[in-house]
């Protein structure tokens, strides 16, 4: 009898072992950087447009948003930022841990040429003239044959 009760002890302990390694892989917290496509703050949600996907991201009352060591809320992330987000997926909704907003320095140097305004173009130059025919060359004079 006691070695049922043990068993099923020792079945119940594995189950549930089991199942906090399954939880803790489903929680694992995945990044994405790039540039903020949409903000809602009513909705607290934004979407990050990175190298490789695009992500729509909640916010909830845990999520930290940083510009450097400044704590910011999700009404400063502005279409356009840069952002690091990392988050994990919940119920098939990606949840932010925290929203870093990358400083304008950084974002204009990684994408320098991007932001640099177009040069105007200079005013059109008149055609060349055409080259004047060439002149038939002068014969030499001889003096006969």
């Amino acid at each position: 009898m006691k070695r049922a009760l043990v068993l099923v002890v020792v079945t119940l302990f594995v189950i549930a072992v089991a199942g906090l390694v399954s939880a803790a892989e489903k929680a694992r917290v995945k990044q994405i950087t790039g540039e903020v496509v949409t903000v809602d703050a009513a909705a607290k949600t934004l979407t990050v447009k990175g190298k490789k996907a695009e992500a729509v991201v909640t916010t909830d009352d845990k999520t930290v948003v940083k510009l450097g060591k400044e704590k910011k809320s999700l009404s400063d992330v502005k279409i356009g930022d840069t952002v690091m987000v990392k988050y994990t997926e919940a119920g098939g909704k990606a949840v932010a841990k925290s929203i870093e907003i990358k400083p304008a320095k950084a974002a204009a140097k990684a994408g320098k040429k991007a932001a640099e305004p177009a040069k105007p173009a200079e005013a059109a130059k008149p055609a060349p003239k055409p080259a004047e025919p060439a002149k038939p060359a002068a014969k030499p004079k001889s003096g006969g044959y």
